[in-house]
């Protein structure tokens, strides 16, 4: 066990993972090269721990250390206790949840690798705000989707805001890049899968008529907001759905209209 070590100067290099958390792009490029992310608050902590994930270090504020005694007793990683004004200095802003743990990055598996057992798939396309990315793999979790693939340029899954908007449920859903886009969509079709393009373009045909929880395999593609798929995806797609709507709404936000099919094509399929 690691005894927390107080600090007290901002630039201590002992806290460079946490440096500058606001800061987008400076993350995105440092936490993958580094192969780190920020795991926030205590629930998405002890969730990324249950996952496998190895701790790198700690940092709280001084309250939080006795409700996170248990984990600290078990881990040797650093335990790094601030006071509030300078987390907020090294962070960007205040960390209303007290602790942050930065957290060792595990190997992406390959796409096929999941695919090989997976038989309801979630697919992304160029999905690049991190609390869709959140709010979709949350649904993906509950709803019972076995896996999600994301195209080469999709948003960061262990991005900060993208792990708590999921509430850690990006650490129980396995998920993959595929290498090109959209070329690598052959092999998911390869490997028995029917791929459904969700769309509200109306020659496509309702989820509910589309019936994808009688399908043995099936992955459901999701187009980043606003833009929806790319002519590209839709083109590469065996069928189009959508979701019927009313009272004039043409679309739903990517995450809730991810939530609602991933129902429908969870709802009554065959026990594994």
């Amino acid at each position: 066990m690691a005894e927390p070590l107080t600090i007290d100067t901002p630039d201590d290099p002992r806290l460079g993972d946490y440096v500058g958390l606001t800061d987008v792009e400076l993350r995105r490029r440092k936490e993958p090269a580094e192969g780190l992310f920020i795991a926030e608050g205590e629930k998405v902590i002890r969730r990324a721990l249950e996952a496998g994930y190895e701790m790198r270090s700690m940092l709280l504020s001084a309250k939080w250390v006795d409700q996170m005694r248990d984990v600290i007793e078990e881990s040797t990683a650093p335990v790094y206790t601030v006071a509030p004004d300078l987390a907020e200095r090294v962070t960007g802003y205040h960390v209303h949840r007290g602790a942050l743990a930065s957290m060792r990055r595990k190997p992406l598996p390959a796409a096929g690798d999941l695919l090989r057992t997976a038989r309801r798939v979630a697919v992304m396309e160029a999905v690049n705000d991190h609390t869709n990315i959140g709010a979709i793999f949350r649904s993906a979790a509950a709803l019972g989707m076995d896996a999600v693939l994301l195209s080469p340029d999709c948003a960061d899954p262990l991005y900060r805001r993208s792990v708590k908007v999921s509430m850690g449920a990006v650490f129980s859903v396995p998920y993959a890049r595929l290498d090109t886009w959209p070329q690598g969509l052959e092999a998911v079709r390869g490997a028995g899968f029917t791929v459904l393009a969700l769309t509200p373009a109306e020659q496509a045909v309702s989820i509910e008529e589309a019936a994808p929880h009688r399908m043995d395999r099936v992955a459901l593609m999701l187009g980043a907001e606003g833009d929806g798929l790319s002519a590209r995806a839709l083109a590469a797609a065996d069928r189009w759905v959508r979701i019927p709507m009313a009272h004039g709404v043409d679309s739903l936000n990517v995450g809730a209209a991810a939530a609602v099919a991933f129902y429908a094509v969870a709802t009554g399929r065959p026990e594994s």
